[in-house]
């Protein structure tokens, strides 16, 4: 199996982007906003926050494809999932 050289991905700068990321999702969590708003921007953050640890910390950025597109399926999946909880939990209180 040949290894390819890449540049190591700066981990710093990805610790302050979560960091960042996880203080404006507190900050979210105290906004007088309608809790499906709420609930959007959370799930949306969260998503990209998942997305960061799984590119630079897992090293799919620097993987195959198709590695990269089998480990981001159950992502994919969990989105679908949460977006069918979310709208039957929102007829359900209609």
């Amino acid at each position: 199996m040949t290894e390819t050289a890449h540049r190591q991905p700066n981990y710093l700068t990805i610790f302050w982007a979560l960091l960042l990321l996880t203080l404006i999702e507190v900050a979210i969590a105290y906004l007088p906003w309608p809790r499906s708003v709420k609930m959007t921007s959370l799930i949306s953050l969260a998503i990209v926050k998942a997305l960061l640890v799984a590119l630079f910390f897992m090293h799919l950025k620097f993987d195959r494809r198709l590695l990269a597109i089998i480990a981001l399926i159950p992502l994919a999946l969990t989105g679908l999932v949460t977006v069918f909880l979310l709208v039957g939990t929102s007829l359900a209180a209609h």
